[in-house]
């Protein structure tokens, strides 16, 4: 159940728009299904329906009359929620409607329970799936009702009848939600034939520019690029920054005048204050590779980068967690202005569907992301190019991650984020395989000949013994194979790169082991061909694998071995 809650000051304007059925298509037989004393005039249900209208009218204002002649008596005088049922849910009766109604009103401090001096108010039924509720804020001590967080209490309660009542449970969350459009913002969207409204197309520009800005400056300076988009930066007498707003040009109000958002009104996140916080934390990604003068991939950088934050998630503080996650939103942010335009769509979906999982009431301690961030803003520079494989590596990961980010927020009860999480991942996934697709059947095609791929076999049962089945009935196995002879080809030892490449992280969530180890194997053998005196080094800090069944002991690999396990077919 939803309740929205407003106030207002014409008692009598609002219960004509409830008993109304002429404009309002879908109110059908209005009537009350309960009253502060139970016996409140019914215009639903009177021969007269004017003068009973009238009647109802006088008696919820009768209190705010009196209050007014001392004086006493609040502007915004009138207490509006509607609470609205599933579409899915059971059609509720008069009296369970009535039930409900008792509760909101107690529940919000409009009129508790047993108190006789409650607010005057009545419940209106004009469709099956809802309620409004009407209330007068004037208590019979003349006092005005104490209805402050009224909107957090009647979602409370509402909660604990769902699960009563045996209703369908609506997703909540923690008030850290951007504002979503309104009704009136749709309408004009859809009447220019367009498909966001200007705050949503504002709102994915800024998170745009946030995801690919070094600094506050360049946040604006980038801003004021923008085609179509004014901005107003406003500043303190000090000449800094206070803060900024933006309009989309040709969407002006009735004089003809642009509609202004400030930062803060199109998301919580985005005011200038929290968006310097963000940008004053990043570390610059390295020109070079240490010990060499090879310039790293970008798109390396930033899997190797995004494959820490799991385990930050797991075992790290909240307040680092949280500041990894809003990372996480800017580097989905950024990808649908690097990728092909076949990918956009579902990228773009993505970031504007995670976008809600980046926020929470745990503050985030933003210097912890200072490297994920570098290694993001690095991306700005490199488009995908070639064969695409550092895209489709960048995406497998990012699956994981965002799951990892859902399992978080499941433990902290985050709903909503659990929820967007979840939706993300759908155009994630979708994504990731339009990307690998290309990669992984240019790898095939390169598959070695039966020789080359049975020893790579060989090391996979001695390197990752619990995996090796699973390896080499994956589809991808010859593209793994492939990037194994590759980067034998090019100087690397392909034991020592499965060694490495299973340390980096688990196996066990990975989608398809093969591919995984594809792109963990590729990104490593970009890198400078070790020495032998390094390779020594790397030998003697590595671990030994691990027998597959307790009890029985696996070859090493300068020793002959059990022959190569066979692909079931």
């Amino acid at each position: 159940m939803i309740a929205k809650i407003s106030s207002g000051k014409d008692t009598a304007g609002l219960i004509r728009y409830l008993f109304d059925t002429k404009r309002a298509t879908d109110h059908t037989d209005p009537h009350l299904v309960a009253s502060w004393d139970g016996f409140a005039p019914d215009p639903g249900r009177s021969d007269d329906f004017a003068a009973t209208k009238k009647l109802l009218v006088a008696d919820l204002d009768l209190r705010v009359k009196q209050a007014r002649r001392l004086g006493r008596a609040p502007e915004q005088h009138v207490w509006h929620c509607s609470v609205r049922a599933a579409t899915t849910d059971r059609h509720l009766s008069d009296e369970e409607w009535a039930h409900i109604a008792r509760r909101v009103v107690a529940a919000t401090g409009i009129a508790p329970q047993d108190d006789p001096d409650g607010c005057r108010w009545v419940a209106v039924r004009h469709a099956l799936d809802h309620i409004h509720i009407a209330a007068t804020k004037v208590r019979g001590d003349l006092s005005t009702a104490r209805h402050w967080n009224d909107y957090l209490t009647a979602d409370r309660e509402l909660a604990k009848i769902e699960k009563e009542y045996g209703l369908h449970q609506v997703v909540r969350g923690d008030r850290t939600a951007a504002k979503r459009p309104t009704r009136a913002e749709q309408e004009k969207a859809r009447r220019a034939g367009k498909a966001k409204t200007s705050r949503e197309h504002l709102r994915t520009t800024i998170r745009q520019l946030v995801s690919i800005a070094t600094s506050p400056e360049d946040f604006l300076h980038l801003l004021e690029g923008v085609e179509g988009v004014l901005i107003d930066v406003q500043h303190f007498p000090s000449g800094d920054v206070r803060g900024y707003k933006v309009a989309l040009e040709g969407d002006t109000n009735a004089a003809d005048e642009p509609i202004w958002f400030s930062g803060a009104k199109l998301a919580p996140d985005l005011s200038f204050p929290k968006i310097a916080e963000r940008l004053t934390a990043i570390d610059t990604a390295p020109a070079t590779e240490p010990g060499s003068r090879r310039r790293p991939n970008p798109w390396h950088q930033a899997t190797a980068a995004a494959e820490r934050i799991p385990h930050r998630l797991d075992h790290g503080d909240d307040e680092v967690a949280q500041a990894h996650i809003a990372a996480l939103g800017e580097a989905i942010d950024v990808l649908p202005l690097l990728v092909p335009s076949h990918l956009r769509p579902q990228l773009q979906k993505a970031a504007t569907a995670f976008e809600r999982a980046t926020r929470s009431r745990i503050r985030a301690q933003q210097d912890h992301a200072r490297a994920f961030r570098g290694a993001v803003r690095a991306l700005r520079t490199a488009p995908v190019t070639g064969d695409g494989s550092g895209l489709a590596m960048f995406l497998d990961i990012a699956v994981l991650v965002v799951l990892a980010a859902a399992r978080w927020h499941q433990v902290h009860r985050h709903d909503q984020q659990v929820a967007a999480a979840h939706q993300a991942l759908v155009h994630l996934q979708a994504a990731y395989h339009q990307a690998a697709a290309g990669p992984l059947t240019a790898l095939a095609q390169r598959q070695p000949p039966g020789r080359t791929m049975e020893r790579h076999a060989q090391r996979i049962l001695v390197i990752l013994p619990d995996h090796v089945q699973q390896v080499l009935d994956d589809p991808a196995w010859p593209a793994l194979a492939a990037a194994l002879t590759e980067a034998e080809n090019a100087g690397h030892d392909p034991e020592q790169l499965l060694q490495h490449a299973a340390r980096l992280r688990t196996l066990d969530d990975a989608r398809s082991t093969a591919r995984t180890l594809t792109w963990r194997i590729q990104r490593l053998a970009a890198r400078q061909v070790p020495s032998d005196q390094a390779r020594a080094a790397q030998s003697r800090t590595w671990v030994t694998p691990r027998p597959a069944h307790s009890g029985q002991t696996q070859p090493s690999p300068s020793q002959p071995g059990p022959a190569a396990p066979t692909r079931h077919r």
